[in-house]
Parts: structure tokens; sequence; C-alpha cells
């Protein structure tokens, strides 16, 4: 098969990867970190009460954080951000940020100021399948306030992150995550043993970690020069066309977490609900945040400045890219996820606490989720797309339709399928959402790439094969069902997914893929080695 030609934006589009190379490679070392956590988590609570108690009540500041943090602000604030750096002086994009620094502050003080309070009532409504175990919902309730005040350090580091993207500056709010999990990692093997209910001691760290996040980024502003001061002015135009930005897409980028907390509250009402669909996201979060929210975020500022210069064209060719590195990474992704769910889960997390039976309703749940995250991922792109067009009110029209059809879907699939069907409702409710948008993103460019997209994605298809066959062959090995060994049964783990990477990228390279190109010389440019044999 011929070679494609060179992209225009080839450039450009090696600079993405690069950034995303960056930050995924962080947010893998994140992953492992956050892998190590929940053995820990696993194997310290298992299944059990304080377990469910906890992955309740941390879905709440959880779910604020990614609609008023991570999801609105960077969404919102970045574009926004971008074009006051391309557009105007240095001195009126550092006041913007402070006023923006300021108004947040204040607007996540106040909503965690009502959090504690109301925390017995949030309880009462996100987990109402607790109603009848006191035990339960007092302890959800006293986690909940314990945590609330994570969602202020995190919406600061949200910020902050917006901050450092816009600039190009990728390294630090991509190891925040790392310094998140080492403070729940201390918490749970330091802190939790010394107190009479554990759980407590990873509550704390929660709150400790969503700090760290925010003050392992403050060097990285102040060496540009920026010094926030407190500058409260939410009637400044930037922090209201922020502010404008930021209501309707409240909805359009977290949707997918507005549809997992709707299956936390209907999980409550089946026992370890709560906790297997917790890991089962976990693990889709592995792929999705190394690859899918990576590219994401590299791709915004560019996609941004694109949107301010008026630069259409480039616009379109870099969403196509964006399009065609999601599916080239998550397709064999999502095949390893899901014929490898049970190893996978086995391996991680059936130890102390955490049984047999637990392992089979997490890699059940595992399954569902799995066959919705090339959706997941997508829709990161798509969504980055529109904001970055400062366009937020498609997305979130677009996220209100995906949450109601996630509910009616939970509630028809959680009689037969219990906390599986939640998980599975969760995933189609993204298909339809990203199918929308892009019917709609390629009507507002004026057509995109799709005949690219669609052979980049035919040979992804192609290229699967040997790592289904793999797969396969792993997940069919005897070793699963003897006790122990565990030596052996990750060292299986390890030769299968190192056949299929293998095999795949073998395939990849007699297609000539642009995608392979663009990774490979990514990587002659930053490893030594690799750059003296070019």
């Amino acid at each position: 098969m011929s070679p494609e030609p060179q992209s225009p934006n080839a450039d450009e589009h090696r600079s993405i990867a690069g950034a995303a190379g960056l930050i995924g490679a962080a947010t893998f070392s994140s992953r492992i970190l956050g892998l190590v956590r929940d053995i820990l988590l696993a194997r310290l609570l298992g299944a059990t009460i304080a377990a469910d108690a906890f992955f309740v009540a941390y879905r709440i500041p959880n779910l604020l954080r990614e609609l008023l943090a991570e999801g609105s602000m960077a969404s919102a604030f970045i574009p926004v951000f971008t074009e006051y750096h391309t557009l105007r002086s240095k001195k009126e994009t550092w006041e913007l940020a402070s006023a923006a620094f300021t108004t947040l502050l204040s607007i996540v003080t106040l909503i965690t100021l009502i959090g504690l309070v109301a925390a017995s009532a949030l309880v009462w409504v996100l987990a109402p399948g607790f109603h009848d175990d006191a035990e339960r919902l007092s302890l959800t309730t006293i986690l909940t306030r314990i945590m609330f005040p994570y969602l202020i350090f995190i919406s600061l580091a949200a910020l902050t992150m917006g901050i450092l993207n816009s600039l190009r500056a990728f390294a630090a709010p991509a190891l925040g995550p790392v310094f998140f999990n080492v403070c729940i990692i201390v918490s749970v093997l330091v802190l939790a043993p010394s107190l009479e209910e554990p759980v407590l001691g990873i509550a704390l760290g929660v709150v400790a970690g969503g700090l760290a996040q925010f003050v392992i980024q403050l060097p990285g502003i102040q060496k540009r020069g920026l010094l926030f001061q407190w500058r409260f002015n939410p009637g400044h135009p930037g922090v209201r066309k922020i502010g404008t930005l930021i209501v309707p897409s409240l909805l359009g980028l977290s949707v997918v977490q507005i549809n997992i907390t709707v299956s936390t509250i209907l999980a409550s009402y089946f026992p370890g609900g709560p906790t297997y669909l917790f890991y089962g996201m976990r693990l889709i979060q592995f792929p999705l945040g190394i690859f899918g929210v990576a590219l994401a975020t590299a791709i915004l500022p560019t996609l941004s400045d694109q949107a301010a210069r008026g630069a259409m064209d480039e616009l379109r060719d870099t969403v196509g890219f964006g399009l065609r590195m999601i599916g080239f990474i998550i397709l064999p992704a999502m095949i390893g996820v899901i014929f490898l769910r049970h190893p996978i889960v086995h391996l991680l997390f059936e130890h102390g606490a955490f049984s047999a039976a637990d392992t089979q309703a997490t890699a059940a749940a595992v399954l569902a989720y799995a066959v919705g995250l090339w959706a997941f991922a997508g829709i990161r792109i798509v969504v980055t797309a529109f904001y970055s067009l400062q366009d937020t009110k498609t997305p979130a029209f677009a996220a209100v339709a995906a949450m109601l059809l996630n509910i009616v879907l939970a509630f028809l699939l959680m009689t037969p399928l219990e906390h599986a069907g939640l998980a599975l409702a969760t995933a189609l409710s993204a298909m339809a959402n990203i199918g929308v948008l892009i019917g709609i993103l390629t009507y507002r460019l004026g057509g995109i790439d799709w005949r690219g997209v669609c052979r980049s994605l035919g040979q992804a298809g192609l290229a699967t094969i040997p790592v289904l066959l793999a797969c396969l062959w792993i997940a069919d090995l005897a070793v699963w069902h003897r006790a122990d060994e565990w030596i052996a049964k990750g060292i299986m783990l390890t030769v299968g997914m190192g056949l299929s990477v293998t095999g795949y990228v073998g395939i990849q390279a007699l297609f000539h893929s642009r995608e392979l190109e663009v990774l490979w010389k990514l990587l002659q440019r930053n490893v030594p080695f690799l750059r003296s044999q070019a």
C-alpha cells in the first residue's frame, strides 16, 4: 500500500503528538500509581460497606470537579485565555488570569461551604440504596464532609493547568495527578492503619492530593512572571466571556461523568455495585487518560489558536488528525481490555478482602464500559473542537439528550444485567452523543477529511487481528484458574501485551500508516539512540 501524502500541517501535527506524548507519559506514570493505589484500596476495603461509602462520597466532589474545574473551566478558559494571549498585551492577559483565579476561588469556596452543610442531603439523593442502612449512610456523610474541600484545591489546579497548557507548557500539569496518587498511597499505608476507621484516613489523603496538584504547578506559573493577585472582578469582559461559555459546558464535556454519577445512584441498590463500577471505570480510564485525554488536552490550544486566527482549513485538518490518532490508539486498546478483562482484574485486585466473586462482577462492568471506549475517547476530540470555536451550547444540548437516554437505558438494563447494565447504558449513551456531535461538527466546518479518517480506521481494524489472537490465547491459559502464581500470571499478561503491540505496529508499518510515521518521528526526535540511527 503506497504512503499517503504529507499534510500541509505536518509540523503542527508532530507538535501536537509531541505534547500528547509528554502528557501521555506523565499520565501513564499517574495511571500506574493509580493502579497501585486501587490495588491497595481493594486489598484494604474489598467490596465492603466502607468501600461503597467511600466511592459514593468521593463521587460528589469528583463530579463537581469535572463540572466546575477540569471540565468546564478548561474548555471555557483556554480558548478565551488563548485569544487574549494571541491578540492582546501581556498585562491584559495576566489581569484576566488574576480575575478568573479570584472569581473561581470565591465560587468554589462558597460551594464547598454549602456542601459541608448539605452533605447528608446530598448523600440521601445520590445513594437511595443506602436509606435502609444507617451505618453506610452515616459513614458516607462523614466521608463527604471530609473530602469536600478537595474541590477548592482541584479547581485552582485546573485553572493553573489551563494557563500553562495555553502557553504550551504541559509537563507540570500532567504530573499533578502523580502527586495526587502518591498522597493517597501514603494515606493507605501510613495514616489509615493508625485509625479506628481506616477509610477516614484515605479521605484525608484525597484532600492532601488535591492540594498537591495545585502546589506543584505554581513554580511554572511564577516562572512565566505571573503572581496571582486578588482581583475580584466578575464583570471583567474576559471573565464574563468565560462565564458565558462555562454555563452550557457544565454538561457538554462532562456528560460521561454525569452518566457515571447516575449509575452510582442506581448502583447503590446492588451490594458492591458502586465499588464494581468504580474499579471497572478505573480500568477504562487507563487507556482513556493516557491517550484520549492527553490528545484532547494537547490539541485544544492549537485548535483555539487556529479558530482565533480564522484558519478554518487548518482547524479542519487538525480535527481530522485528532480523530485518526484516537482510532489508531484506542481500537487495539479496546480489544485488549475486552478480551483480557478477567486476567487484568484478577491480577490487579483479587487480593485480601477482594474475592473471586468480586473479580467476576468487576470484569462484567469492564466489558460493558469497554464497548464504548472509542466513544469516550472520540468525544474528547469532537467536543474540544466545538469549544475551540467558543461554542459550548451545541455540546450541552447533545449532552442533555445523552443524559436522558442514559437514564432510560439504565432503568431498562439494570434489572436483567444489574450493575453491568448501568455501565452498558453509560457506554451506549456516549455512542449516541458522539454520533450527534460528529454530524453537527461536520456541517459546521464544511466537512472533515472522512476519507482519511475511514482509511485510518480500516487499517487499524485489520491491524488489530494479531491483538485479538494474542488476547484470546492469553485469556484461555490455565494459569488464571490456579491459586497464587502471581509472577507467572504477570509474565504471561506482559507477554500477551508485547505480542499484541508488536503485531499491531508491524501491520501498521506495512500500511505505511501516517499516524505511525508521526509517532516514529516523535520517538526519533526524543530518544537519543533512535535519533542517531535516523
